[in-house]
């Protein structure tokens, strides 16, 4: 095996690699990143057995072959190389050099046999449906922060996804907030049945997506495929039952009030300095105006009074301000609109005007 490549390409696809892999691998194989040259492309590979990570870039092909190398150290030693051409050559099938062609300089690694190295699913071609980037990352932008990372409720630890009438669907919950979601992403969405997907891919896909044009998605029952460009990603998917989300969403809310979001975002921000690990705050509504206050005996109080469109009964309602001021940083409107009917019952948080997508936050005790 011998291929010339251009050092910031590879290097790129190497650090992609390094993410998926975990540092807690038993198995040394899943250490390593699988390279195949050939027909002038290199196959990439990086699988920690739960997310699989495949790309093709060109290169100058000398002698086919493939192998698997130690990902930490090459990706440690491309990020010392200096721009430019660099050679790679399997020799021995044993260790892997590597030359940079303007330095006298080459490095050599043990290689570890590609027989070894575990298969990555796949989904067939006529599993796939197209999905637009734009809307698939915004879905993931509204949803992802909602995740529970609360391990014994598993089936709360990724973004619930499923199909609605065409469209597509996203949900993320960890029992006190819930964040949904829904679009037609392009072409109307085929029947598939719904499933959680592990944060870690969706960040991933988020990342490395350049948010034009489509993706390919494949839902099976264990395992999520995305391919966009030259990457195909894959995941194995959370299994448990998801929270029937339904039931958690009020049909209608009594009262309702409009606020900017700048002015709350900044007032949160000011009025959390005093907020210790409860995270609570306090937000006094009155007549066309929100008091937000923090009180922590041992440190000291805050208040913060914000002019907003309200018309209702005087109330005093608790928050964890994580769970208002996290939906705040993904919406996409300069105003907002807090719809509720009761100071402990559930709270609704739009954008105004609305889009398709809303929040839900339970209020704390009071006390």
């Amino acid at each position: 095996m011998k291929f010339a490549c251009d050092r910031d390409a590879l290097l790129k696809e190497i650090a992609i690699a390094a993410e998926i892999i975990s540092s807690r691998n038993t198995l040394s194989i899943l250490s390593n990143v699988f390279l195949e040259a050939r027909d002038n492309a290199l196959t990439l590979r990086a699988t920690d057995l739960k997310v699989g990570f495949e790309t093709r870039l060109p290169v100058e092909v000398s002698t086919p072959g493939r192998t698997t190398i130690y990902c930490d150290k090459l990706l440690g030693i491309l990020r010392t190389l200096p721009e430019g051409d660099v050679e790679f050559e399997l020799k021995d099938n044993a260790q892997f050099v590597i030359h940079p062609r303007t330095r006298k300089v080459d490095f050599r690694l043990k290689s570890i046999d590609a027989e070894k190295f575990p298969e990555i699913h796949t989904a067939s071609d006529d599993q796939y449906f197209e999905v637009s980037q734009k809307d698939f990352i915004e879905m993931v932008g509204q949803t992802i922060f909602a995740v529970s990372d609360d391990e014994t409720r598993y089936f709360m630890n990724g973004v619930y996804m499923e199909q609605d009438n065409g469209e597509l669907v996203m949900v993320a919950t960890d029992g006190r907030r819930l964040s949904f979601v829904k679009k037609v992403p392009g072409k109307a969405v085929p029947e598939f049945p719904g499933v959680i997907i592990p944060p870690k891919v969706l960040n991933l896909v988020r990342k490395l997506a350049s948010g034009e044009g489509n993706f390919l998605l494949a839902v099976t029952d264990k395992n999520i495929f995305v391919r966009f460009e030259n990457r195909r990603i894959s995941s194995a998917l959370i299994e448990g039952q998801f929270p029937n989300y339904r039931r958690v969403i009020p049909e209608q809310q009594e009262y309702e009030l409009s606020v900017s979001k700048a002015d709350l975002t900044d007032a949160l921000k000011r009025v959390s300095l005093l907020v210790e690990k409860s995270r609570r705050i306090y937000i006094e509504l009155s007549e066309n105006t929100m008091a937000i206050a923090a009180e922590e005996s041992d440190i000291g109080a805050a208040t913060e009074e914000v002019s907003c469109q309200y018309s209702g009964p005087e109330n005093r309602i608790a928050l964890n301000y994580l769970y208002l001021s996290e939906p705040l940083r993904v919406i996409d409107t300069d105003n907002v609109t807090l719809q509720y009917t009761e100071a402990n019952k559930a709270i609704t948080v739009y954008s105004s005007p609305a889009r398709e997508y809303f929040h839900i936050v339970m209020p704390m005790q009071l006390d």
